[in-house]
């Protein structure tokens, strides 16, 4: 890279930011060309095995026996709603985590600006509680 940019400018007047633009550049290719699609193939292939290896286990136990059929049934709707339960939990944690950005951003926007500029804490504090209103009211609830 270096080499490069010497010879652009035989002279040796090498403007001050081309080193500024070579880092991002450099940056940039990095994190977009070679990062950010290597761990979107990696975590492809980790839910592919996963689903694969999950597949294989249910097949497994359906073809054991007559009766494992049922117990197959029943897997299948634990997990289901454990799933549930799991997605309820991160709707709650993110709204309480809403909830308290909120909060902040009115005590930190009152103290720099004023009390008009601080409802802007209000937007992601209503959102955390929108998403509770919607885990404790409005979900159907999970048998």
């Amino acid at each position: 890279m270096t080499h490069l940019i010497v010879s652009l400018f035989p002279s040796g007047d090498i403007p001050g930011g081309i080193g500024l633009w070579a880092f991002l550049a450099v940056g940039a290719v990095a994190l977009f060309g070679i990062f950010l699609p290597v761990t979107t193939w990696l975590e492809t292939r980790r839910k592919e095995s996963e689903a694969f290896h999950k597949a294989e286990t249910i097949r497994r136990i359906a073809e054991a026996s007559p009766d494992s059929a049922k117990a197959t049934i029943e897997l299948l709707r634990e997990q289901d709603r454990l799933s549930r339960i799991k997605s309820r939990e991160g709707i709650k944690m993110g709204g309480i985590i809403n909830i308290g950005v909120g909060i902040g951003l009115i005590f930190f926007l009152r103290a720099l600006t004023g009390p008009q500029v601080a409802l802007c804490g209000l937007i992601p504090g209503l959102i955390g509680v929108g998403m509770l209103v919607y885990v404790y009211v409005l979900a159907s609830p999970i048998e």
